[in-house]
C-alpha cells in the first residue's frame, strides 16, 4: 500500500509537469491536454482545470478575461423556473459551506444561466441544466463559468436536444419486457451525471473525460454502467417498478477509471460513423445524409487520443483484463449484441448527428487527424 501511494504521487508529479509543459508552448499542446484529461486521475486539481477546460472547449483567449454583463432577471421568461431549481440545489454545494457563501453562489448560478440563455435565444432551459452549470461555477468561478457554459451549451449539449436514447443488449431484453424504457438514464445524460453522483470528485473527473471527447461520450459512459450492472439486472424480477428502481439508483462506488477506459474502448470499436450506418438501416434514412455523416465522423480529431491510447495498451483488446465489455465482443453472436447495445444509444441521428459532428470538428481545427 505504501508503494502504491508513493507510485501514485510520482505519477501525479509527472502528469502535473506534462500539463504545465503543454500549456507553456505556443500554440498550446491541446492534444496532450486531452490525453491528460482522459488518462487515469484526469486533471487532478481545480487549479489545473481552470487552465485546461477552456483549452478543451477551444475558447478564444480573448474571451476569458471579459467581465460578465449584468442580468435583468425579471425580463427573462425562464427566471421563475431557474429560481425554483437553484433553490432546490442545496445538495450540490459542499457540505458545511456557510449559508451566506452558498446563497451568494446560488445568486451567481442564476445569473450565469440567464446570461447564457439571453445571449443564445435558440437555447431552451431544461430542469437539470443548473446541475451542469453549478459544477463549472464551483470549479472555475462565475466569470469563467459563463464563458465555458455558453460554449458547452452550443456544442456538446446540443447533442441531447434531438437524440433519442435507448439501450439494447442480450440482457437488456429484460428491460424492454418490463416496459422500463430509458427514463432511468435521462438525468444521467442531461446533467452529465452531476445530479446523481454525491461525490464531487467523481463528477469533475467525468467532466474532464467528457470535455476531452466527442459530445456523445456521456452516452457511451451510460452504456458501460448498464453493462457493468448486467448481473444485477438479470437477477432482478422482470417488473417495471423494480427494474426501473434498480437502474435509476446509480451506485456511488463505481470503478470510475475502469468504466472510463471501457467507454473509450467502446467508442473506438463502435464509433458514431458505424452507429450511423446501422441506425440508417433501422431508420431508413437517406443514404446521402449518412455518407456526409460518415465522412465527417472519420475526422473526429479529439478522439484520436482514444485510438492512440488503445493501441498503446499491451496486448489485444480481447485479452485485456480491464475491458471485459470488449472481450465478449469476439464471438459473432456476442459481438452483435454488444454492437446493438451501443448502436441503440443513438438512433434519430439525421441532421442532429451532422450538427454534433460538425461541432466536434470546430473544437480544435489545428489538431492532426488521427493516424
Amino acid at each position: 500500500m505504501v508503494f502504491s501511494l508513493v507510485d501514485w504521487g510520482t505519477k501525479r508529479k509527472r502528469k502535473t509537469a506534462d500539463i504545465t509543459q503543454a500549456l507553456s508552448v505556443d500554440p498550446v499542446d491541446v492534444a496532450t491536454l486531452r490525453r491528460m484529461a482522459i488518462s487515469e486521475g484526469g486533471l487532478l486539481t481545480d487549479e489545473i482545470r481552470c487552465q485546461v477546460w477552456p483549452r478543451l472547449l477551444n475558447v478564444p483567449p480573448n474571451l476569458l478575461d471579459q467581465e460578465p454583463e449584468k442580468v435583468e432577471r425579471e425580463d427573462n421568461k425562464d427566471y421563475n423556473q431557474v429560481l425554483l431549481d437553484v433553490q432546490r440545489s442545496l445538495r450540490r454545494f459542499p457540505p458545511g459551506m456557510p449559508d451566506e457563501q452558498r446563497e451568494g453562489l446560488q445568486e451567481e448560478l442564476i445569473d450565469i444561466i440567464l446570461r447564457v440563455l439571453k445571449r443564445n435565444p435558440q437555447l431552451h432551459y431544461y430542469q437539470g441544466y443548473h446541475d451542469i452549470v453549478v459544477t463549472f461555477l464551483l470549479v472555475v468561478g462565475e466569470r469563467l463559468a459563463t464563458v465555458l457554459v455558453e460554449k458547452l451549451s452550443t456544442h456538446h449539449l446540443s447533442a441531447f436536444r434531438h437524440l433519442r436514447v435507448f439501450f439494447y443488449n442480450n440482457f437488456i431484453v429484460i428491460i424492454f419486457r418490463a416496459e422500463v424504457g430509458t427514463v432511468f438514464a435521462l438525468s444521467w445524460l442531461i446533467t452529465w451525471f452531476g445530479h446523481v453522483l454525491s461525490d464531487f470528485r467523481h463528477v469533475v473527473r467525468l467532466y474532464d473525460f467528457f470535455l476531452a471527447c466527442h459530445p456523445l461520450m456521456p452516452i457511451y459512459f451510460a452504456a458501460v454502467i448498464v453493462l457493468y450492472r448486467e448481473e444485477e439486472v438479470l437477477e432482478c424480477e422482470c417488473d417495471m417498478a423494480m427494474v426501473h428502481h434498480l437502474l435509476s439508483q446509480i451506485p456511488q462506488d463505481l470503478p470510475y477509471e475502469t468504466l472510463i477506459s471501457r467507454a473509450g474502448d467502446l467508442f473506438v470499436q463502435f464509433p458514431p460513423s458505424e452507429l450511423a450506418r446501422e441506425a440508417a438501416a433501422h431508420e431508413s434514412m437517406a443514404a446521402s445524409t449518412f455518407k456526409d455523416f460518415e465522412l465527417a465522423s472519420t475526422q473526429q480529431r479529439p478522439d484520436s487520443v482514444l485510438r492512440r491510447r488503445r493501441r498503446q495498451k499491451p496486448g489485444a483488446p480481447e485479452s485485456s483484463a480491464v475491458s471485459p465489455v470488449v472481450a465478449v465482443a469476439q464471438p459473432s453472436t456476442a459481438r452483435r449484441f454488444v454492437r446493438l447495445a451501443v448502436m441503440g444509444l443513438t438512433v434519430a441521428l439525421g441532421a442532429a448527428a451532422l450538427a454534433v459532428v460538425n461541432t466536434a470538428l470546430e473544437w480544435a481545427p489545428k489538431l492532426d487527424l488521427f493516424p
